[in-house]
C-alpha cells in the first residue's frame, strides 16, 4: 500500500517538475532558441497547427531564429501568428524564409523574467506540496480502513516528506539554472 502511494506521488511530482521545465523552455533568455517559437499555433486552413509541423526552425546565430516553411504559401499565416504572440518579435521574410532577429534583452526585461522564473518555481513548490498532502490523505484513509498499521502510516509520511524535500530541491535547482541563463549577458 505504502509503495503504491509513494510511486503515485513520485510520478505526479516528476510531472510537476517537467511542467516547470516546459514552461521555462518558452521563456526568452539572451540567446535564440527554437523552443521560443515551436509551440506557436498557426492558422493553417482553419486549423490551429503547431509551427514545428509547418516549418523547419533553426538558429544560425546567437540572436537569430530562421523559419523555413515546408509550404511557402503559409508564410503570411506564420508571420501573423508570431506578431499575435507575446514574444514581441518582428518577423522579416524574403518569400522563402522568415528571419526573427532577437534584440538584446534590457536589464529591466531580465529582472522581469527572473521574477517570472521565481513565480513559476513557487507554483511548482505549491503543486509538490499539494501532491504530498493528497498522499498523506490516502495514507490516513488506509489506516482508518485498517489496511495499514499506525507504524506503517508514520513510515509512509516520512517517505512522502523525503520525496517532497527531494523534488522541492530539484525545482530550486532547475529554477536557479534558468535564472542564471536569463541573467547571462
Amino acid at each position: 500500500m505504502i509503495d503504491d502511494v509513494k510511486s503515485e506521488v513520485e510520478l505526479k511530482m516528476k510531472k510537476a517538475i517537467e511542467a516547470m521545465r516546459h514552461d521555462f523552455q518558452s521563456m526568452r533568455t539572451g540567446r535564440a532558441s527554437p523552443s521560443l517559437v515551436e509551440p506557436l499555433k498557426v492558422d493553417y486552413y482553419g486549423e490551429p497547427t503547431p509551427l514545428q509541423q509547418l516549418a523547419t526552425i533553426s538558429v544560425p546565430e546567437a540572436r537569430l531564429i530562421t523559419i523555413k516553411p515546408h509550404d511557402p504559401s503559409t508564410i503570411k499565416a506564420i508571420e501573423k501568428a508570431i506578431l499575435a504572440s507575446e514574444l514581441g518579435l518582428t518577423p522579416n521574410n524574403d518569400g522563402k524564409i522568415i528571419r526573427l532577429p532577437l534584440p538584446p534583452m534590457t536589464e529591466e526585461n531580465r529582472k522581469r523574467m527572473v521574477k517570472l522564473v521565481k513565480q513559476r518555481n513557487e507554483e511548482a513548490h505549491v503543486a509538490i506540496r499539494n501532491i504530498r498532502h493528497q498522499g498523506m490523505k490516502d495514507l490516513e484513509e488506509f489506516e482508518k480502513e485498517k489496511m495499514i498499521t499506525e507504524d506503517e502510516h508514520k513510515r509512509g509520511k516520512d517517505i512522502l516528506q523525503k520525496l517532497t524535500d527531494q523534488y522541492v530541491a530539484e525545482a530550486n535547482a532547475v529554477s536557479a539554472k534558468k535564472e542564471e541563463e536569463v541573467m547571462a549577458v
